[in-house]
């Protein structure tokens, strides 16, 4: 049974809780919890949190207040000193009070980031009710008061209801009280100013894009994935079924007590908004079975998950929570449970987080089960591949500090993902200014290059929450050139092999798929379904496999002098042949630079040889006319070893014309006539040398009879020269 599970399905129904949905056909469906428990529904109740839900409601304690006032002190819009109206003092960089839990912390930061989206009609009421010069305030509590006024004018004017057993603080006390004396003239002055901008709500002054986040942070779904060292999404999904939910196919169809699977990461459930009070009641969220977090923080780890090969460890660097971090450690000994033993590592560089930081990240960790986290102290940028830590590093993954311009909801995700703060300011007018631009730039470019840089690791991954061209396609191209040009003038070619390559994830169902500038860059857009993401992938790309014939590496180490002739003589035939090529080409190429000259003076050699000896046989033949017939015999013979000259007729030999002798140059050796009409050789590129081209010597008897007719009596002679039978039919 579901209920019997070791993951603890939900907590028992109360008799005054929510009656189950009508249909169930279990037999023990009242032993099946439902979604709510009335002692976590008193710790609800209390929670500050539920107080911050708009129109009516009762206000927050003394100490949100006071810590909502410094946060807008330090991030605060200044205005020159000629238009500045409303002065909050010059102090800035105040350490914040402390608080009693997260809850408490985030409504403060939801607060004053209201605080500042609204700063200009805060201080447009200020001024037009004269508040600001009839109250006796000081510059350095005008952040308390622009803090309080928002929350005053935000419940409508009403006064606030107080819990005995909040604190009271002094600062708090008084300015409520002005505020108080003066509500009808701070009324009336914010009524003035919405006729005078035609303003349907306070909304409507804000820019486009933040009034278009603002809508969509409301109605964002409730991301949540499965920790798998705990449970399985199929015991996750039977205990939600049981409890009476009901499992639909897309986002589009959330609605009511539902869930879905994620398109892109099989291990994310996803909720409706509403339900995430309902959610946090639940067992599955008190064990750690389910976790509630942002899409994009599942992103990063699945596609390291997908690229870390069976043996090979992680290292995480960026901005990230012990969330992220253990939500890593889980997939990937998921992924190697059926090898016990291989047990990849997952280290985490913390140096630039403090000791509270740290410690918080290893209980979180602790907290989920996590066995494989290993924290390292040391910078970055320190870090290389001959650390001793590091050899099995495989897969780096990068989350750098980003501008969070494609995230709807900022402050919750910055204070959940350990981000920039100093950033709320601007996040509040949806531009960022273009000096905090280029510093988050920089830093990127700088933990990308030394990220490509380890020798070992075969994927890096890439990922922001940023809307901006410059945090992402151009940062990583950049980087990719970068090691690239790096690697050439180092001589190290196994660093500019990196190229980007698809990630792991299924093209998306909607509107926001993968960006059109590149098809391997991931990009989820700014939606109702889900916040904006960049994702990139860039693995290295195998270096290609050299096979090499064993007669091959033989001839090779031969010719290095390695093993001193060793092994060529048990070659075959063919091998030998190919061996005695490879040396040639080898030895050709060594002295190339010598090798015209040295042709150039053989053939002037072999033209002089050839003219000499020719010379002095065409004299001897010319003195036996009884040569004459055969060597004419000859000369119809088609050879391409033919040497060209004009032989004399039968003429006396003062009306001969003189002789003219054309050797040709062959790039093989010149055999004898009897060799090359026996045995025609094969034309060869080598180097010509000097050939003596020797006729045969002919013996004639003293009488020769007259050649008799063929219609004679007597026997036919024949005089015509013919050549070997072996070669005669090549001349017919």
């Amino acid at each position: 049974m579901v209920r019997n599970k070791n993951i603890g399905g939900l907590p028992n129904r109360s008799s005054t809780g929510k009656t189950k949905k009508a249909g169930s056909k279990t037999a023990n469906s009242k032993d099946l919890t439902p979604l709510d428990e009335p002692a976590d529904r008193s710790i609800s109740a209390n929670s500050p949190e539920l107080q911050t839900t708009g129109q009516g409601q009762l206000g927050f304690p003394d100490i949100i207040y006071l810590l909502a006032s410094v946060i807008f002190q330090n991030n605060h819009r200044e205005k020159p000193a000629a238009h500045r109206l409303v002065n909050y003092g010059k102090e800035r960089g105040l350490p914040l009070p402390q608080v009693k839990d997260e809850k408490m912390q985030r409504t403060a930061y939801e607060l004053a980031f209201n605080t500042l989206k609204y700063q200009e009609l805060l201080e447009d009421i200020m001024i037009d009710s004269c508040f600001y010069l009839t109250q006796p305030t000081p510059n350095d509590q005008m952040s308390l008061v622009a803090v309080m006024l928002y929350d005053f004018q935000d419940r409508k004017f009403l006064p606030r209801k107080r819990h005995g057993e909040d604190e009271i603080v002094q600062e708090v006390k008084d300015v409520e009280s002005f505020l108080l004396r003066s509500k009808t003239k701070l009324a009336a002055s914010l009524a003035r100013c919405r006729i005078k901008h035609n303003l349907l709500s306070i909304d409507y002054i804000l820019p486009e894009s933040v009034k278009i986040k603002q809508e969509r942070s409301s109605s964002l779904p409730l991301y949540t994935w499965v920790n798998t060292l705990k449970s399985s999404v199929d015991e996750v999904q039977s205990v939600l079924k049981s409890a009476g939910f009901s499992q639909v196919k897309s986002i589009g169809q959330l609605e009511g007590q539902t869930f879905c699977q994620d398109s892109h990461c099989g291990d994310i459930l996803v909720f409706p908004a509403q339900l995430k009070a309902q959610l946090y009641t639940t067992r599955l969220l008190r064990d750690h079975t389910l976790i509630i977090q942002d899409k994009f923080c599942s992103l990063g780890p699945n596609a390291v998950c997908s690229l870390l090969p069976e043996e090979g460890d992680v290292l995480m660097l960026g901005c990230f929570s012990g969330l992220t971090v253990s939500h890593t450690a889980s997939l990937i000994a998921e992924k190697h449970k059926a090898n016990s033993n291989v047990q990849p590592t997952v280290y985490v560089c913390v140096s630039d987080r403090t000791n509270a930081h740290r410690e918080e990240l290893q209980q979180a960790v602790t907290a989920m089960g996590s066995k494989n986290v290993t924290l390292i102290p040391e910078d970055f940028q320190s870090l290389d591949s001959r650390d001793k830590r590091l050899q099995k590093l495989r897969v780096i993954l990068l989350t750098p500090k980003c501008s969070v311009s494609a995230v709807s909801n900022p402050v919750e995700f910055i204070l959940q993902e350990n981000g920039d703060t100093e950033l709320l300011q601007d996040l509040s007018q949806s531009s960022i200014a273009q000096s905090k631009l280029e510093a988050l730039v920089a830093q990127q470019r700088t933990d990308i290059d030394h990220a490509l840089k380890f020798s070992k690791v075969l994927a890096v991954v890439y990922s922001t929450c940023s809307s901006y061209k410059e945090e992402n396609e151009e940062v990583v191209s950049r980087a990719l050139e970068q090691a690239k040009a790096c690697s050439e003038q180092e001589g190290e070619p196994k660093q500019s092999n990196f190229r980007l390559t698809p990630g792991p994830f299924s093209m998306p169902d909607q509107a926001e798929g993968p960006n059109e500038t590149h098809p391997f860059f991931f990009m989820l857009e700014p939606s109702e379904r889900s916040n904006g993401c960049f994702l990139a992938v860039l693995s290295r790309e195998p270096e290609p496999e050299v096979k090499e014939a064993p007669y091959e590496v033989i001839v090779r180490a031969n010719a290095k002098g390695i093993l001193d002739g060793i092994g060529s003589s048990q070659l075959t035939r063919k091998e030998q042949r190919q061996a005695d090529r490879m040396t040639k080409t080898t030895q050709a190429r060594t002295s190339q630079p010598h090798l015209s000259a040295r042709i150039h003076s053989r053939s002037q050699e072999t033209v002089g040889s050839h003219s000499t000896t020719l010379r002095g046989h065409l004299e001897f033949t010319n003195r036996r006319p009884s040569l004459q017939g055969k060597a004419k015999a000859m000369q119809m013979q088609p050879s391409k070893y033919t040497v060209h000259s004009s032989f004399p007729s039968s003429k006396p030999e003062s009306n001969a014309p003189k002789k003219s002798i054309t050797p040709v140059l062959n790039t093989a050796p010149t055999p004898s006539p009897a060799t090359a009409l026996a045995r025609p050789c094969r034309a060869r590129q080598e180097v010509p040398k000097p050939v003596v081209l020797v006729l045969p010597r002919v013996h004639f008897p003293n009488f020769l009879p007259p050649p008799l007719s063929r219609t004679g009596s007597g026997p036919s002679f024949d005089y015509m020269w013919r050549p070997p039978a072996q070669s005669r039919g090549q001349y017919k």
